[in-house]
C-alpha cells in the first residue's frame, strides 16, 4: 500500500472552494467524478465530539455527502504528524471508542 493510498472507511479532511468549506469524513469513495463521504462540517467537529463523550441526544451527526470533483480543491489523509494527533484519534482519545464503532461501521476501520 503506498502512503497516500485512500480506501472506504479512511478517514479524510476535504478542503472544498466555490464557497469555501472544510469537511472531516470517512471516505465512502473517490471517483472522477467526486467524492462520497460520512462528514461533517470541521467547524462543529468538536462539538460533536462533546456531545459523544456526553452521551446526549443525536443532534449533531456525520451524513453522507457527495461533492462533485470540481469543488474539490484538496484531500489530506486524517494523520497524527508528530504531537498534533489527527481527528480519528482525538475523538478515539476522548470519547473512548473509535469514530467507526460510533457510527456502527467497526468492519471498516482504517489507517
Amino acid at each position: 500500500m503506498s502512503p497516500f493510498e485512500l480506501s472506504p472507511g479512511s478517514p479524510i479532511v476535504l478542503y472544498l472552494r466555490e464557497p469555501k468549506e472544510k469537511i472531516w469524513g470517512i471516505l465512502g469513495s473517490l471517483t472522477p467524478a467526486g467524492v462520497v463521504l460520512r462528514g461533517i462540517d470541521l467547524a462543529a467537529f468538536d462539538d460533536w465530539m462533546r456531545q459523544e463523550v456526553r452521551g446526549e441526544e443525536q443532534l449533531l451527526g456525520l451524513v453522507t455527502l457527495f461533492y462533485p470533483m470540481h469543488r474539490v480543491e484538496r484531500l489530506e489523509k486524517d494523520e497524527t504528524v508528530g504531537p498534533v494527533m489527527s481527528y480519528a484519534e482525538r475523538f478515539a482519545h476522548e470519547v473512548g471508542r473509535t469514530v467507526q464503532e460510533a457510527l456502527g461501521l467497526q468492519g471498516t476501520r482504517a489507517n
